[in-house]
């Protein structure tokens, strides 16, 4: 039987602001299979960011459970959280998150860096990625001299850098045009038809809902709808 590669038993986040506490998520259970495409779904305010931490282990619930292949990171510290999830997540982030001091080829590497793989694979990786996703000449510029489309495809390269089985993409068409936006989603979908990973994109636009097979919806911090639809990719 194949078990989840992310479950949530009963997760809460709750926010102390002064004498006044801030629920942001309450009840919530998700289990997330592994090769899965799926998207979160809400509108601003809706808990879906704050669910996208907590999937991806950047935060840690204030009661419940986060199962990451079978191991509880609840209560993990924050340095044995960031061990995990350097190795088993790539993020790729609406504002690219490039370091902007640092080039295509370098922002790529930087991943590898912390898991301590050497200088010589860390560039042979960088390279073989950025080839891959038609960056080979752009390699030695930095974010300021590429367009939106380019740091895009960057952040890619540099989410798969450790060659994590989960990919969480936060709005990441947010600030590209509509055919940029489509070629992001359709490199998305390559990853999860050829590679195999699981990918887990948060947004409002119901278009890029149309990329996944498992359909999310979170409202005032509580999932309303999960529901599995048959593959269809539309823009």
């Amino acid at each position: 039987m194949i078990e989840p590669v992310i479950k949530l038993n009963n997760v809460w986040k709750i926010y102390q602001l002064g004498k006044v506490e801030l629920t942001v998520l309450k009840r919530i259970n998700l289990e997330i299979y592994p090769g899965a495409f799926v998207t979160i779904m809400g509108s601003s305010g809706s808990g879906k960011s704050t669910l996208m931490h907590i999937i991806g282990c950047l935060d840690t619930p204030t009661k419940g459970e986060i199962l990451l292949e079978g191991k509880n990171v609840s209560s993990f510290s924050e340095d044995k959280l960031a061990q995990m999830r350097g190795k088993k997540i790539g993020f790729v982030f609406q504002q690219f998150n490039l370091l902007h001091n640092l080039n295509a080829l370098e922002n790529v590497m930087l991943p590898m860096v912390f898991q301590g793989v050497p200088g010589k694979e860390r560039i042979e990786r960088a390279k073989e990625l950025l080839n891959s996703l038609d960056l080979e000449k752009r390699m030695s510029h930095r974010p300021a001299e590429l367009s939106g489309g380019e740091r895009q495809r960057i952040a890619i390269a540099r989410a798969l850098a450790n060659d994590p089985e989960i990919i969480v993409a936060d709005e990441p068409t947010g600030n590209l045009d509509s055919t940029t936006g489509k070629m992001i989603m359709e490199i998305l979908t390559d990853l999860h038809k050829r590679q195999e990973k699981t990918i887990i994109v948060v947004t409002h636009d119901p278009k890029i809902a149309n990329y996944s097979k498992q359909i999310v919806s979170i409202k005032d911090g509580q999932i309303i709808h999960n529901h599995i639809q048959a593959e269809k990719i539309l823009w």
